[in-house]
């Protein structure tokens, strides 16, 4: 990711101002929104989405709704904003 390159998709399914606090710059959809969101992120069907909340666990069930709905490389982000911060913040 920092290095620009990467053709990855992230979204944060965390609450608004979750993402005020800190965010590493993914598309903000909560999970509360979520189901109504997928019509519009058909065009990355096949490309690499990498999802993440607070802790993993919303993020886990939105890739569930995705995987559900035909997408096919869709990643969870294990320990969530959590780890992140633990491992990189």
């Amino acid at each position: 990711m920092d290095a620009g390159d990467a053709d990855i998709v992230l979204i944060d399914v965390r609450e608004g101002y979750e993402n005020d606090e800190f965010n590493i710059g993914g598309k903000l959809i909560p999970v509360g929104a979520f189901m109504a969101a997928i019509p519009g992120l058909s065009d990355h069907k096949n490309e690499e989405i990498v999802l993440y909340c607070r802790s993993g666990s919303r993020s886990g069930m939105a890739k569930q709704l995705l995987v559900a709905s035909g997408f096919t490389n869709v990643k969870n982000l294990l320990g969530g904003m959590l780890a992140w911060q633990a491992n990189f913040g």
